[in-house]
Order: structure tokens, then C-alpha cells, then sequence
């Protein structure tokens, strides 16, 4: 624009010198002419200096001297008049008439730490029949595609909207070829999946794919029409790409690629009298509903349904509370989004509703109410069995049933109370039969100790008639000894005394026999009273101990005969 001031000025200035010489006489005039050819000249150069600052970058645009564009063209690569593909980098630059060509300087284009910029150009080659995105660029080209020149020459760049994105950083590039739009790069938060679908490349491949890659039932792969396998796309195929992106930052041209986050931690389906609608579990542990329906959660998930009513055998109805626990597998997040959209829709939610409705009712119609009661675990059991079986075919994992409150006071209080009733009788019952076997037992132990007492009793008496034995032969064993040492005695001091009265003669062998038992019984042979006439023995009682002795003496028998 500065250019194009000075080369106006420097026109108008050589006109006005150019007029005012043609007044002038002879050499002046020539001269004048000269001057204003040199002012023209002057201001041509001054007008066709440009000047690109560090942070900019000049668009080029030809006005004239040049051939049209041809063919809908928009940018010039050839000389042609119009938008120049080629770019003027930072500084000086001369040459460029004004009038014939124009400078515009734009600012670099910056893309900030958490954005990408998405592509989309306004010239090159149609898009293949059928895309809407063109195909990415080679990684090792990238920065060639960025030139508008390569791009529209050796490249044979695409137009439209480009699949490939600016990551985060400043781009010298002709704007107006590239028309970037910066936006947010998808995150894919802890906990996350992220199911691309590929709006752009080939048809996808034929892949029959099941949970954890198995086939799926009743799927050979040969004897399903095309519509009914499940196809999932690789790299550069059109379609839900078939792994999913774990969590972190990708920089997605998210027009590109639809992309679909899926929950793979433990998730929680409640089928209780709670109003229906998706909710999350906070920290406290209380549940909050969700403003946005389709928003993704920030804590445990916890999908509300109303509880499940069902009808047993015996014609009792009455709800069910239910938790039903259940992951998705990371390689099978792709299966989730292919068959049911995503794991919040209401197609999600609609097949498990159905799957686990339609299972608990059928396993009531076979049982009684208070069966059904009583056997929680089987039917817990029963029930993950058989829903696990139904919901592997979407490529989601049940890892556990939950049976909470079975019925109400309404619909099973009198068969519970019918119950209760005969629990406690049966209970008193048994508690009757318990005490009478109590009884019983205290009897027989009483009976037991009572034998057991004159078991002791009888084994005492057996001893003590044993001793009381024992001590009986013990005395006539002591008294047969003590006879026989009596008579071994008697024997011995008759011996002793018939040898005594041999010797001595009887009457004083007895003699010394009464000394020896008046000393040995300390017999008082001494008068204690004296011979009077006063009381006492007298003289009448002295006479009598001196006739006894002397009629002992006197009835010995004559000594016997002295042995030769």
C-alpha cells in the first residue's frame, strides 16, 4: 500500500514537472522532461519495494502482464495473473511494479498448545468420488504439502477439507490457499476410550469380529450375508476403526473423524423405583443427576432404571431391586460403538434394559414367591449366567448380579408374615423339643452321678472290707506269733526255773520268784503300819503273810535228786 502511495505520488509529481517544463524554452524543457522521467522512475522503484516483517508473511497477487487462470483456478503457479502460490518470507524484496503486482503481508499462523488447526484449501485437485476429506499427508512430506507450490504441482493436493492437522506451532503459509481453523485437541481422559469413526479412505475391510476377537455366535463367516458381519476399519479404511485410542491428547481433525468416547472402567446399572436417567456417583457416595444426558461423566457411573416386576409360579407379582455390574474391555469398545452407537445412548440402554428385564422374568416364572425369596444367590447366580451370555454379543463384560429388596408390604406382606408365623412356631417348637432333650439329658447326667456315687461308694466299701481283711489275717498273724512267743518264752522259764530249783531246791527257786515280781511290780512288802492294837491289820494280819509264805515253802517238793 506504501508502495503503491509513492508511485502515485512520483506520477503526479512527474506530471506536474513534465507540464511545467513543456513551458520552458530550449534546454530547459528538456531538462524538465528529464526530471520528471527520473521523479516516474524514482517513484517506480520506491513503489515496488516491499518489506515482510519477522512475523508476517507477503501474499502475492498479479494484476496484470500475465495469461487468465484456466480451469477454475484460484491460485498461480505459472505466471498467471492472480494469487501467487508462492510467498514472500520476512525482509526486503524489490521488484515488484505497482499496478502490476500487489503485497499483502498477513500474520504468521499460530496454533497454541492445546489446539490443532484444521485444513481446508481452496484450490488442487477434486476429491476422490465418494470422500469428503482428503487423504492425509505422508508424515515424511508434511512440511512440503505446507507450500502452496508443491501442493498444488508435485504434491497434487486435494481440494477441500484436509484430513492431516497443524499441531501447535507458528506456519509460514500462503492463506490464501490454506484456510486454518484452530480448535481444542481431543482428550481422552483416565478411565476413557476413544472409538474413531473414519469419515474419509477405502472401504473397510471384511473383519468378523466378537468379544475379544472371537466370532461371533452363529458367525463362520461363510454362511452370513455381507450386511449382517460386523465390520470394523484399519488405518486409512473408512468407517469405526477397530482400536480404540487410550487415554492422553491426540491431535484429530474431530470433522475427520467422529469420535466416541466409551467408558471401560466399572459401571453399574440400577434397576430400582428411581426415576430413569443416567447419574454419577461423587466422592460422598450420593448420586446426582445429569444435566446433559449425553455428556460423559466425571466420576463412577451409575445408570438408573425402574425396578424390574416379575411373576412367579404361584401368581405373585412384585418388584425386584437390582444391580447389575458390568465393564466394557478396551479391545472391545469398537464392538460397543458399532453395534449400539455408544455406551450412554438409548440404544445401550435399551439393550441391556430388555436383556436383563426379560431374564429376571423368566427365571420367576418357574420358581414360588418364597422360593424366590429365600434363594437370592441362586437367582443372583442364575441370572449373571445367563445375562452375561446375552451381552458378550455386544462386546460388554458382566462381572456381577446384585438382587437388593424382593417386594414390598403391598405385594408380599401376608405371605411374609404367613412365614414369619411359622418360622416362630416351628422355632418354638424347637426350642420346646430342645429343652425336653435338656431335660432329658439333665436327667440321664443325674442318673449317671447318682451311679457314678454309689459306684464310689460300693468300691469303697469293697476296699475298706478288703482291709478290714487284711487287718484280720494281720492280727491272728500277730496273735499266732505272739502265742508262739509266749510259749517259747513260758517253755524257756520253765526251763529256767526247773534248772533254778534243781540247783537251789523249789522252795527257794519260788522264792526268788516272788522277789523278782515284787521288784518288778514295785509291790510294797514293808508294813506300813505299826504292829499295835490300833486299827489295822494288827498283829493278827502280820501273822497271816508269815503263814503264807511258810506254808509255801513248807508244800515244795523235795528237791530232786542231784543227777550223777
Amino acid at each position: 500500500m506504501v508502495g503503491m502511495m509513492l508511485f502515485a505520488v512520483s506520477v503526479v509529481l512527474a506530471l506536474l514537472i513534465a507540464g511545467a517544463s513543456v513551458k520552458l524554452p530550449g534546454s530547459l524543457k528538456i531538462a524538465g522532461l528529464v526530471a520528471a522521467l527520473i521523479v516516474l522512475v524514482l517513484g517506480l522503484l520506491a513503489g515496488s519495494v516491499k518489506y515482510v516483517g519477522s512475523n508476517e508473511v507477503g501474499i502475492i497477487s498479479k494484476n496484470a502482464t500475465g495469461p487468465s487462470l484456466a480451469g477454475g483456478k484460484i491460485i498461480a503457479v505459472d505466471g498467471e495473473m492472480g494469487v501467487q502460490a508462492d510467498v514472500l518470507p520476512p525482509g526486503w524484496h524489490f521488484g515488484f511494479i505497482p499496478g502490476i503486482y500487489s503485497v499483502k503481508n498477513v500474520e504468521l499462523i499460530e496454533i497454541r498448545n492445546d489446539e490443532v488447526g484444521l485444513i481446508e484449501t481452496a484450490d488442487g485437485e477434486p476429491l476422490n468420488d465418494g470422500q469428503l476429506f482428503a487423504p492425509e499427508f505422508k508424515r515424511e512430506e508434511f512440511q512440503k504439502m505446507l507450500d502452496a507450490r508443491h501442493f498444488l504441482t508435485a504434491g497434487k493436493g486435494k481440494k477441500g477439507k484436509q484430513t492431516s492437522v497443524l499441531t501447535p506451532g507458528k506456519y509460514r503459509i500462503n492463506t490464501e490457499l490454506f484456510k486454518i481453523r484452530p480448535v481444542k485437541q481431543t482428550e481422552v481422559l483416565a478411565g476413557e476410550v476413544a472409538v474413531l469413526k473414519a469419515n474419509f479412505g477405502v472401504p473397510p475391510s471384511q473383519v468378523i469380529r466378537g468379544v475379544a476377537g472371537a466370532l461371533e455366535p452363529g458367525m463362520d463367516g461363510t454362511n452370513l450375508p455381507d450386511e449382517k458381519l460386523l465390520k470394523l476399519a484399519k488405518s486409512g479404511e473408512m468407517g469405526i476403526q477397530a482400536d480404540p485410542l487410550p487415554p492422553g491428547k491426540y491431535p484429530l481433525n474431530t470433522e475427520a473423524f467422529t469420535v466416541t468416547e466409551v467408558w471401560t472402567t466399572q459401571m453399574i446399572a440400577q434397576f430400582t423405583e428411581a426415576s430413569w436417567g443416567i447419574a454419577t456417583s461423587n466422592q460422598t457416595g450420593n448420586i446426582q443427576q445429569q444435566a446433559a444426558p449425553n455428556a460423559k461423566m466425571t466420576h463412577d457411573p451409575v445408570l438408573e432404571e425402574r425396578a424390574i416386576t416379575v411373576r412367579t409360579s404361584d401368581g405373585f407379582t412384585f418388584p425386584v431391586d437390582v444391580r447389575v455390574e458390568y465393564v466394557i474391555e478396551p479391545q472391545n469398545a469398537a464392538i460397543v460403538v458399532a453395534k449400539l452407537g455408544d455406551d450412554e445412548g438409548a440404544r445401550f440402554r435399551n439393550a441391556l434394559n430388555s436383556a436383563v428385564r426379560a431374564i429376571f422374568r423368566n427365571n420367576a416364572e418357574g420358581v414360588r414367591a418364597l422360593d424366590y425369596v429365600q434363594q437370592r444367590s441362586h437367582q443372583e447366580s442364575q441370572s449373571l449366567s445367563a445375562l452375561t451370555k446375552q451381552m458378550s454379543r455386544f462386546g460388554i463384560t458382566v462381572t456381577a448380579v446384585r438382587i437388593g429388596n424382593v417386594g414390598d408390604e403391598k405385594t408380599l406382606g401376608a405371605l411374609l408374615k404367613t412365614q414369619t408365623d411359622r418360622e416362630i412356631a416351628k422355632q418354638e417348637q424347637q426350642t420346646f423339643q430342645e429343652q425336653q432333650k435338656a431335660a432329658e439329658q439333665k436327667k440321664s447326667l443325674a442318673r449317671v452321678t447318682q451311679e457314678s456315687e454309689e459306684e464310689k461308694k460300693l468300691a469303697t466299701a469293697a476296699y475298706s472290707v478288703k482291709i478290714a481283711e487284711e487287718a484280720q489275717k494281720q492280727k491272728i498273724v500277730e496273735a499266732k506269733a505272739e502265742a508262739e512267743s509266749t510259749k517259747i518264752k513260758a517253755t524257756a522259764q520253765s526251763d529256767a526255773c526247773r534248772l533254778i530249783a534243781e540247783q537251789i531246791g523249789k522252795s527257794n527257786a519260788a522264792l526268788v520268784e516272788i522277789l523278782k515280781i515284787v521288784g518288778e511290780k514295785n509291790i510294797q512288802i514293808a508294813p506300813r503300819v505299826m504292829v499295835s492294837g490300833d486299827k489295822g491289820m494288827g498283829g493278827a494280819g502280820t501273822a497271816l503273810i508269815g503263814t503264807m509264805l511258810d506254808s509255801m515253802v513248807s508244800k515244795d517238793e523235795a528237791p530232786a535228786p542231784v543227777k550223777k
